[in-house]
């Protein structure tokens, strides 16, 4: 991409994806995203977040980015406000969570069952859970059931480090799944699923109608096939240097990556069009 283009339309809002896009791959607030997200605020345009993560594993962000709009956990299945607040949550259908969480299985995945007030695993001792539980300064709740329709589910995971087995139930879960869910990978090792309404598209659009701004004016920034969904629906859309090719393609800008601070550069090259001495020579 031409580092000298910028959005067709004026920027008032940019929304960005969480993991592999603010964080880095350590999962540590990339250092000049918070000074970015200010530069933002005070040029006049409005900043949110779109995550895959629950809230309690996006409060500390919030404070450090001093984010006050509206903001997406669950991929859209949870809307709350900059205080913790609940503004709107989207549950899956019994019939369908029971369907993934069946599939979940079918492929031998770790199963992480999401719900509006707690969060279960299928295998306590499996990948990711001690990070996660170390994030959220709490233990997981083993899942002693399979039944559904016993929670309130907001997102189900399944969970692998076999990248490629995750990769392909995400392509055989778009061709099985039908039109009441939606599934796609947030990580090389996450398939996350929610109700279909609850996908990354219908955050901007939600967030547009919340916060009264045109999509056209909306710009989002993220770095796996779930953010795609963001940029099919706002007027500009920026990739990450670390995502996938396919992500890549379906974005109007591509930036550096998350290890070298892409967010920022992104906001200050396509959002703001501030281009930094120390990256003159690019």
């Amino acid at each position: 991409m031409n580092d000298s283009s910028m959005p067709e339309s004026r920027v008032t809002l940019v929304i960005s994806d969480v993991d592999g896009t603010l964080l880095d791959n350590n999962k540590e607030l990339t250092s000049e995203a918070p000074a970015a997200v200010q530069r933002l605020y005070k040029a006049g345009i409005r900043f949110t977040i779109a995550s895959a993560r629950p809230p309690r594993m996006v409060r500390e962000l919030v404070t450090k980015l001093q984010v006050r709009e509206p903001l997406a956990c669950f991929n859209g299945a949870l809307f709350v406000g900059p205080d913790g607040d609940v503004l709107q949550e989207i549950q899956m259908s019994s019939s369908d969570a029971q369907v993934v969480a069946d599939f979940i299985a079918k492929q031998g995945f770790d199963l992480w069952v999401w719900t509006d007030s707690d969060w279960f695993v299928s295998n306590p001792n499996g990948p990711h859970v001690a990070r996660h539980e170390s994030q959220m300064g709490r233990k997981a709740t083993p899942l002693a059931t399979r039944d559904m329709s016993q929670f309130r589910v907001l997102k189900l995971v399944g969970v692998s480090d076999n990248y490629d087995a995750v990769a392909r139930a995400e392509a055989d879960l778009a061709k099985s799944g039908g039109p009441t869910i939606s599934g796609t990978r947030s990580s090389s090792y996450y398939l996350d699923v929610t109700d279909a309404r609850a996908n990354k598209g219908e955050v901007v659009l939600r967030i547009s109608e919340m916060l009264q701004i045109p999509t056209k004016e909306i710009a989002t920034i993220g770095d796996m096939t779930t953010d795609t969904f963001m940029f099919r629906k706002s007027g500009a859309s920026i990739a990450m240097g670390n995502a996938f090719d396919d992500v890549k393609a379906q974005a109007k800008f591509v930036t550096k990556s998350n290890e070298e601070n892409g967010f920022a550069y992104a906001m200050d090259h396509y959002i703001l069009g501030v281009a930094q001495p120390r990256l003159a020579a690019d």
